[in-house]
């Protein structure tokens, strides 16, 4: 396949990033819902696309979303589409309240969250043991992902792995996004995130569990702030630092023993170009494919008019290959 070239007019990396979720016509997919139910009382939705006419030995895609994403997201029905037109299952296993449907705790989902994922990888390995199982993460579920694959290490039972625009080192992630045009992309995840959480007060004793008031939430700006407040309190960390610290992927790269893809763009705006490990930091098992353009989870090629979504096929093709 070809090397990644962004379609005409669209090089800049924020029009790369943004092009799908306000151009991209949703993709009819009849999805079978299956709640799925977690070791501590929790459930997490998967959304199968099921490919007709499949045997005991039709392979199966997990696909991990990003921060705020789910079945709708253009990216995840894009590879759902691909994927079943070339006999792989596919399944998005959503992170904890991702499908408007809120999850049971007071806790929710994070980057470094591999247990919910194993989880459910293990169930499937158990109800499929004939099958191939593979795996794709797009941003946030990227970075899970290679934590998880790190961890894993020998013991993966993974076939192939993908990860897309990972944020490797979460903390360099936090700041840049208080940069430039990346303050956009801030303000609408974390408006997303104010949401979820303050529902949770509905629910939950919140006001006692992170020690703000439910209108408080709303002051809550940035990353490194709803980190600081909920996410690292609420899963054990204590502090956004410390979270940052303990779930970037980077530092698990080196022990990944499963043939895993690594496609990320420099010009990403949600990250600099410090989060590309070098090449003593990656095990033998990863192949890293770095563009010039492509911003996040992005990478549309063709033209304008007629747009070529690259990670598609590029995913396919390293599946089959």
């Amino acid at each position: 396949m070809k090397d990644f070239q962004p379609a005409f007019g669209l090089a800049n990396a924020h029009l790369q990033t943004i092009y799908s979720s306000l151009f991209r016509k949703p993709i009819p997919i009849e999805f079978t819902v299956e709640e799925f139910t977690l070791s501590d009382g929790d459930f997490v939705e998967c959304y199968w696309n099921y490919v007709q006419n499949a045997h005991e030995n039709t392979p199966i895609v997990v696909l991990f979303h990003g921060l705020a994403g789910s079945y709708e997201s253009p990216y995840i029905q894009g590879v759902s589409k691909s994927l079943h037109e070339e006999g792989f299952h596919s399944v998005i296993m959503h992170f904890r309240g991702c499908t408007g449907k809120d999850n049971r705790l007071p806790r929710s989902y994070h980057s470094g969250e591999t247990g919910d994922a194993l989880e459910f990888l293990n169930s499937l390995k158990q109800r499929y043991p004939r099958t191939k199982l593979y795996t794709v993460g797009y941003s946030l579920g990227a970075n899970m992902l290679l934590k998880l694959l790190g961890e894993l290490k020998e013991n993966s039972f993974i076939e192939k792995a993908v990860a897309i625009s990972p944020p490797m080192q979460l903390d360099v992630c936090a700041k840049r996004m208080q940069k430039g045009f990346s303050q956009y992309y801030q303000h609408r995840l974390i408006k997303d995130l104010n949401s979820a959480l303050q529902r949770k007060y509905d629910a939950h004793n919140m006001e006692k569990l992170i020690g703000i008031k439910r209108h408080e939430v709303q002051n809550m700006k940035t990353f490194w702030e709803f980190d600081d407040v909920y996410t690292a309190p609420i899963h054990g960390f204590s502090s956004a630092a410390d979270y940052y610290e303990k779930s970037s992927s980077k530092q698990f790269l080196q022990y990944i023993q499963t043939p895993t893809l690594i496609i990320h763009s420099k010009d990403d705006p949600f990250m600099t170009q410090e989060v590309i490990p070098n090449r003593g930091e990656v095990s033998n098992k990863i192949e890293l494919e770095l563009t010039e353009k492509g911003g996040h989870v992005g990478f549309i090629g063709g033209s304008i008019l007629r747009p070529e979504y690259y990670l598609e096929k590029r995913i396919v093709e390293f599946f089959q290959s």
